[in-house]
This record gives C-alpha cells, sequence and structure tokens, in this order.
C-alpha cells in the first residue's frame, strides 16, 4: 500500500533563504490493511508526513510509492484520481460552510459520480451511526466542534477509502463519542482500509493496540511495522 524511502520534505526558505527539514531520511512501508499509529511531540512532522502520504505536498527527495504508483515522479494531473483512494479527517475538520452536513458527506460521492439514490441512503445511515441523523440539515457555523468533527469523519469514510489518514480525530470528541469513532475505524480496517491515525493520546493508544510510527524531529525513530 505505502512504501517510502528516503523521503525529504523541506520547510519554505526563511528572510535568508534558508531551508529547514520538516522530514528526514523518512523509509517505512504499510502494507494494505495495516493499521498504524502515528505519534510524536507537536511539531515532530506528523501533520508533515500526513500531508505527503494525503498527496498534498511532493517530497523534495525519496522514492513514495502508494498502490504501486511513484507519487514523487508523477505528473501532477495524475494525482487527483490518486488522492479519491485517500480520506482524510483533518484536525481542524475543513467543512464546506455553505454546504449542510448531509451535503459535506455526501461531496466525496457526487465528486465520484454516484446516483442520487444511493448517496441518500449510504449519507443518512453514515449519519445516523455518528448521532447525527437528526444534524443533517445543520450547517457547520450552527454546530459543535464535536459534531463538526463527527462530520468531517463521516465525509472522509463514506467513499470507503482504500487509504484513510487521521489527525487527532478523538480531539473534539467525549469519551463515548471517541469509542464510536474508534469503532468505527477497526471496522474499516477489518474491511481492508488501510488505516494511519495520528494522535498526543497514550491513553487510546493503551485501549487500542496497534503498531506504531513515532517521530521526532521530523525523522523516523520507531517503527513497529
Amino acid at each position: 500500500m505505502l512504501y517510502l524511502d528516503g523521503i525529504w520534505l523541506e520547510y519554505p526558505g526563511d528572510r535568508h533563504g534558508q531551508r529547514s527539514a520538516a522530514l528526514a531520511e523518512l523509509t517505512f512501508s504499510v502494507p494494505a490493511g495495516g493499521y498504524r499509529w502515528l505519534l510524536g511531540p507537536s511539531g515532530a512532522g506528523k501533520s508533515s508526513l500526513l500531508r505527503v502520504l494525503h498527496l498534498a505536498a511532493r517530497p523534495e527527495r525519496g522514492r513514495f510509492l502508494f498502490l504501486g504508483h511513484d507519487v514523487a515522479r508523477a505528473r501532477r494531473d495524475s494525482l487527483p484520481r490518486l488522492r479519491r483512494q485517500i480520506g482524510m479527517v483533518y484536525q481542524d475538520f475543513r467543512l464546506l460552510p455553505h454546504l449542510s452536513a448531509y451535503e459535506n458527506v455526501a461531496l466525496p460521492l457526487r465528486l465520484a459520480g454516484r446516483a442520487d439514490a444511493a448517496i441518500r441512503s449510504d449519507v443518512k445511515e453514515l449519519l445516523g451511526w455518528v448521532g447525527l441523523g437528526a444534524r443533517a440539515d445543520a450547517y457547520p457555523a450552527t454546530l459543535s466542534g464535536g459534531e463538526q468533527q463527527r462530520v468531517a469523519i463521516a465525509r472522509a469514510v463514506i467513499a470507503r477509502p482504500r487509504l484513510l489518514l487521521a489527525d487527532e480525530p478523538t480531539g473534539n470528541l467525549d469519551d463515548v463519542q471517541a469509542g464510536r469513532l474508534m469503532q468505527l475505524l477497526h471496522e474499516m480496517n477489518r474491511q481492508g482500509t488501510t488505516v494511519i491515525v495520528a494522535t498526543h493520546s497514550l491513553a487510546l493508544v493503551d485501549r487500542h493496540p496497534a503498531p506504531v510510527l513515532q517521530l521526532e524531529d521530523g525523522r523516523l525513530v520507531r517503527d513497529d511495522g
């Protein structure tokens, strides 16, 4: 599923033109259907790595294979098709403010050309599962942080992506909703989705043991794979 070999990603240059590494010499692989926790303190490079894995940032050096495609050397116009195989749960939600909760979740299916009847049943079922069936018509500005997080999670998983990335997905959820989210992630993983979850919560990792990728200062210091 994923193979990274000697990946480097640099921050933009400062006012003197000097650049520093966001990621340095990362080498690891994750098999199809794998589950990984992504750990590390703030500034360790977790979000930078998720951007690379989501095909939103190109590494300056190294080799990155995703589903057999050499992403680092692929044409830019080929990346959107690959990105549709990836679901992403952002820490800041990134819901479209002019769309209701229903329409935000339905968007990936509409972009994929799914029929309205199939979209309706899938979206309603998933919104009900995350406890937002009664809030389907609500707009993001009227939802709490936890509700927005659940909409973002539903949007990320609705199209059953091959790879699911999540950046602190339980940060705005209470214990009950966090437990439901973990059930959803594990169910998707059992059905074959590769899952990578970045978190600061060691308690969450202890409750749901899985192999760990750990970063410090942009470098990989632990790989249980």
